[in-house]
This record gives C-alpha cells, structure tokens and sequence, in this order.
C-alpha cells in the first residue's frame, strides 16, 4: 500500500477510507489507483482514478451494486453514474463530499484486468490476486495513429468549412474542439513522446504547441472560425511535415479539393447578400 504525503488532504482522507472499507466488499478483491497518482502529480483539482479488482463469479452482482459500494468506500457520496458516454459501462463516475471529489471507480473483472494503458498502483489486493492478473500481460498506452487520423482529417475540415458557410457556428466551435483533441493535441503528444489523452494538462506539458494551438480557437463568428480553420490545416501540416515518415507524402486529392474550399471560405462569407 502507498498513500504519499504530497496528495492533499481530501484525497489521502478519502483513499484511507476507501482502504478500511474495501476489504469488507464482497467479492472485490483488489484495489489501485492509476492516472496522475501514479506519476506523483496530483493536486487539489486531480481527480482520483481507481480500478476495483472484481472475482469473477461476483461479476453480474457487482455492476447492478456499483452505486452501493461508491457508498460503501466513503459514506460522503452524493451520486454517480455509468460510463456509457465513453463506451465503458464498467466506469462509475462519482461526486463525493463535502468537500467535493470527483473519484472515477472503474470495475474490471480478474479475467480482464491483464488488459490495461497503464499499470495501476496496488493499494490493497486479496492474497497477491491482482498482481497476477497483471503479470498475465503488459499495459499498452493507445497512441495516436497519424495513418487513422490522414484518413479522417480532410472530410473533418470540410465539415467545419461547410458549418461556418451554413451558420451553424456553434456546430463549427465543437468541430473545432474535436480537431484539437483527436488530431492536433495528439500528435504532437505522439511527436513529443508523451503519453496524453486529448489536450490535457497540455499547456503544462507542451507549452509552446499549446501557444501556437490559441490560434485554433474562434469566437462566436463565421470570419473567426473560418480563421481558426485554416489554422488548424496549418498547424496540422507542420505536424506532419516533422514526421519524417510522413513529410515527404503526396498530396491526395482529397487534401488538394478541401484545401481549395477552406481557402474560398472566405470570400463565400463577404459575398453579396449573405448574412452569416
């Protein structure tokens, strides 16, 4: 077990808590604490990610008990709810307190917790059981695939393009937001060699990138977002030219097509009888 003196206090309080209670839940037989726990970078606004290591046979129970043990870990829950909106059913995400704590408890079954992106620190564990699960096989990090996201970026683009002409500018700032955390953030994460998710703790981590990436974001105007379009492509392709496997690719056609249409953008909004 490790409970280091730098995490603040609400959160040691709730793990030495969570530590007495979990030894007494039926059919949990393990608990870790993974994300910036295990990096020492936790602050008074981190959340507190935990895996509970499940028995197999109490799988079914435990899922329809999810809410029932957030409880049992520390009775100053106040509610939860399933992580459907990620894909992952087995994530409880709760809100504890006062004072509030966000704790996100994730319920993974013995048989598959050798499957993971980071290997988690064990806080407790029932007669070494988890630690064989994880000795069953190694935690693999899901980087970004610059492949993947070629395929994907210039019909993007075009789809913000077309929302900006349309009006639907609030439909173009999510577009936008989606570039920076599927595309843009990632890559140069990936670049970097950093192990990131989207653009967290990004202008801690990559700060200069995150300067050039204020750039990528618009107000609530068709010029601005058209603005911050063309520099997402911008940004995008000197990511890609600083790869070096992927620096000297030919131009597609669908690249060369969207690029055009970005480009007129802004002339179709100061066209004649336009109100956008």
């Amino acid at each position: 077990m490790r409970i280091d003196t730098y995490m603040p206090e609400r959160h040691r309080t709730f793990l030495e808590r969570a530590l007495a209670a979990v030894p007494g839940v039926e059919g949990i037989v393990g608990l870790g604490a993974g994300g910036s726990f295990i990096a020492g970078e936790m602050d008074e606004f981190s959340d507190l990610d935990l895996v509970l290591a499940v028995e197999p046979r109490a799988w079914p129970e435990i899922l329809d008990r999810q809410q029932a043990i957030a409880a049992e870990l520390d009775s100053s829950f106040l509610a939860g709810f399933t992580g459907e909106h990620v894909g992952e059913p087995r994530l409880l995400v709760c809100l504890y307190g006062p004072p509030l704590l966000h704790v996100d408890l994730k319920f993974v079954s013995l048989d598959d917790v050798h499957e993971r992106i980071e290997d988690p620190v064990i806080l407790w564990e029932r007669d070494g059981r988890l630690s064989a699960a994880f000795a069953r096989g190694e935690a693999r990090y899901p980087s970004a695939d610059p492949d993947w996201i070629e395929e994907r970026f210039w019909i993007w683009a075009h789809y913000v393009a077309d929302k900006i002409e349309r009006g639907e500018i609030f439909e173009a700032l999510d577009g936008l937001t989606f570039m920076r955390a599927v595309a843009l953030a990632p890559l140069a994460f990936l670049a970097d060699g950093v192990e990131a998710t989207g653009v967290r703790r990004i202008e801690d981590r990559l700060p200069a990138f995150a300067t050039d990436l204020e750039r990528t974001v618009a107000g609530v105007d068709a010029a601005a977002c058209a603005a911050a379009l063309e520099a997402a492509i911008d940004l995008y392709t000197k990511l890609r030219e600083a790869d070096a496997t992927r620096s000297a690719l030919e131009m597609s056609r669908v690249e060369r097509e969207v690029r055009a249409y970005v480009a007129e953008l802004p002339a179709r909004l100061q066209a004649p009888g336009r109100d956008v």
